[in-house]
């Protein structure tokens, strides 16, 4: 199979597809499963994207976020999202990045969040903590009772710092301790749920089977709690697409993540029951899909201030041949896997 087709060719087969002259090979699969494409149920997570600054740069980042970055959710924007999040009753809100902490806005939108009843969810590298300024953050997440999601792709120091860095396993042992001293992963109401991702080309592993690794390995020997574990399974895009094409793999990894397609995974697609909403305001189906520049189909805005939000309700999903990425195997979302 020729090697997984290169990210800037996505935005032209986006504009194709709906035209009827091109159905890539996922949509094949889906329409010969459920008989029709992919479409959207009820909005139940708004997944908002608050910047590419980052402290880290990690391998696997399909975002591509780093220090050097400078793009950054704007006030008005943020605004927008918290407009759009009334609209739909009961909704979560997922804010990711980037370190969506390093946000100047981050924490006055938390606020207003929960002082509104939204439950908030924070996708956390853990590092972040120690950067200037962050130093109360584990404190302000408990307070406001922000459930959390930790990237920790490893239990083993070795792993943990070829995918992310020098040091980063040390540090983010540390701030898994200050987060049990707040009460995560010690609370009913402060979860912390942790999220393996694969440390090559390869799929991730059973994720119960996992969990109690990771559960044994950081309660011995670091007295560390938390309440799950999120197997993500590796897109190929951003910084592990190019590592996939360096290694002259990119090819097979998409030709694994294609012959591993399991049916029972497409109901608890993520993207059916979400919005992602990008830094600059524009709105994808899912964060894969925004990294890529898919913007939702065609008949429906690009930007979060021309949504009517009664439109996303059934709507078509658009997708490419990397969605192979969230149905292989167990399945892969950002709730972790979708079947045992």
């Amino acid at each position: 199979m020729a090697d997984f087709l290169f990210e800037e060719e996505y935005g032209r087969i986006n504009a194709l597809r709906f035209s009827g002259e091109v159905m890539n090979n996922f949509d094949r699969s889906v329409r010969q499963t459920l008989g029709g494409d992919l479409k959207s149920s009820s909005v139940q997570t708004i997944q908002v994207n608050l910047g590419l600054l980052c402290n880290m740069s990690c391998r696997h980042c399909h975002v591509e976020a780093s220090p050097k970055r400078t793009e950054i959710m704007t006030w008005e924007t943020v605004q927008s999202v918290l407009r759009l999040a009334r609209a739909l009753p009961g909704v979560q809100v997922d804010l990711t990045g980037g370190a969506p902490e390093l946000n100047p806005h981050f924490r006055e939108m938390v606020k207003l969040l929960r002082v509104e009843g939204f439950p908030v969810q924070v996708r956390t590298n853990l590092t972040v903590f120690f950067e200037p300024g962050q130093a109360d953050t584990p404190e302000f997440l408990a307070q406001h009772g922000v459930h959390l999601v930790a990237s920790l792709p490893c239990y083993l120091d070795e792993n943990v710092d070829k995918q992310r860095g020098k040091g980063a396993y040390k540090r983010s042992i540390e701030a898994m301790r200050r987060l049990n001293t707040c009460g995560y992963g010690q609370k009913d109401e402060l979860p912390l749920n942790l999220v393996y991702n694969p440390g090559g080309a390869f799929l991730p592993p059973e994720q119960e089977h996992l969990e109690n690794d990771y559960r044994r390995e950081l309660k011995v020997r670091y007295g560390i709690d938390f309440n799950r574990l999120l197997t993500i399974t590796n897109m190929p895009l951003g910084r592990f697409f190019r590592d996939l094409q360096e290694d002259g793999v990119a090819g097979n990894y998409q030709s694994l993540l294609q012959e591993s397609f399991n049916p029972e995974t497409l109901l608890g697609l993520m993207c059916r029951h979400q919005i992602s909403v990008a830094w600059d305001g524009t709105l994808s189906d899912c964060d894969f899909n925004s990294a890529l520049g898919l913007s939702l189909v065609n008949e429906l805005p690009r930007h979060i201030d021309q949504l009517d939000p009664q439109q996303l309700t059934h709507r078509r999903i658009v997708t490419a041949d990397h969605c192979f990425g969230c149905t292989a195997g167990c399945g892969s979302s950002c709730g972790g896997a979708l079947v045992a």
